[in-house]
């Protein structure tokens, strides 16, 4: 398995508008690394890796209630520190080898809803390496497949972070002709009356649940760009953030119930579904127009013969 990181980068206005007020705190040559690893209990571990340094210098630690802080070099030898700004920084004394800082970051994950939710601001590069089962994670509503990495990497950092470690996934099929078309639908919300849109071009169905994410897996040799998805009539924001060739991936959070419609260009040819549809009804219609006739003609047979 390649444990590898995903990386990205998030604009951060306050850099932007205060660099010097942050710089000194904030130096990015001071710091090998840093790293937040969760794990499937949302416990949350952070390491720093200084470099090392002839002088005194100051390392800002992660916002939060923190605990089991240990300053150490490479080999686990202690380290002498100060603690800054009711323990938000840390003095770091004059060491020949990198500084290893490392605590337990406390209530900072919190379960809202279905989903982990961590609000998170530093202004360095962070690595995020989150538990294996977070396939899909959402930073600021985005959705991110992580694949078979393991984790993030943030530049300058702002972000809400949102994972799920047992959402549910629904297998749904749409047959035309004789093809059989599978889609996958990730959800907490139920999910009912997944159907084919034959007017609008698209797919149909019903959603269950409250500003809960939803997201589908679409073959692409049944529905191309340009999408476009609607709630109840509504046009709603969506991502769809990959496509493989094969399928692609679409992800949406409705704030409420209701029905779902997703536009694009459906592949298939989808007017042999009309008339198969609806030929059994034609033929039942012909053969009563059929009988009527018949029936009638009988009728006036019979009063023919009785008046001659």
């Amino acid at each position: 398995m390649n444990h590898g990181v995903i990386t990205f980068s998030i604009i951060f206005s306050i850099l932007i508008i205060f660099p010097s007020a942050y710089a000194q705190i904030f130096d990015d040559s001071k710091q090998k690394s840093i790293e937040v690893k969760i794990n499937s209990l949302g416990e949350i571990k952070v390491t720093h890796v200084v470099r090392e340094q002839n002088e005194p210098h100051q390392i800002a630690l992660l916002d939060g209630k923190k605990e089991n802080l240990i300053v150490e070099d490479e080999d686990g030898n202690a380290i002498q520190y100060g603690n800054i700004e009711d323990g938000n920084s840390l003095m770091i004394f004059p060491s020949k080898d990198d500084v290893i800082i490392k605590y337990d970051l406390i209530d900072e994950l919190i379960m809202k809803g279905n989903f982990w939710t961590m609000e998170f601001l530093y202004l360095q590069s962070t690595s995020f390496i989150l538990p294996q089962d977070a396939d899909l994670i959402f930073v600021n509503n985005k959705p991110v497949m992580l694949g078979d990495k393991k984790g993030i990497m943030c530049h300058g950092c702002q972000m809400t972070l949102e994972y799920s470690l047992n959402e549910p996934k629904v297998s749904e099929k749409i047959k035309i002709q004789d093809k059989e078309y599978f889609f996958e639908i990730r959800t907490f919300s139920e999910i009912k009356q997944f159907s084919l849109n034959e007017k609008l071009d698209g797919l149909n169905f019903e959603v269950v649940g409250e500003n809960e994410f939803v997201t589908l897996i679409i073959p692409v040799n049944f529905l191309t760009e340009p999408y476009e998805v609607f709630l109840d009539e509504e046009k709603i924001f969506f991502h769809d953030y990959i496509n493989n060739g094969t399928h692609v991936w679409m992800n949406m959070r409705p704030a409420s119930s209701g029905d779902i419609t997703i536009t694009g260009t459906i592949i298939p040819d989808v007017s042999t579904v009309n008339s198969q549809d609806y030929s059994p009804f034609v033929y039942i219609g012909v053969s009563i127009i059929i009988g009527v006739i018949i029936a009638v003609f009988l009728v006036k047979r019979k009063q023919n013969l009785i008046s001659t």
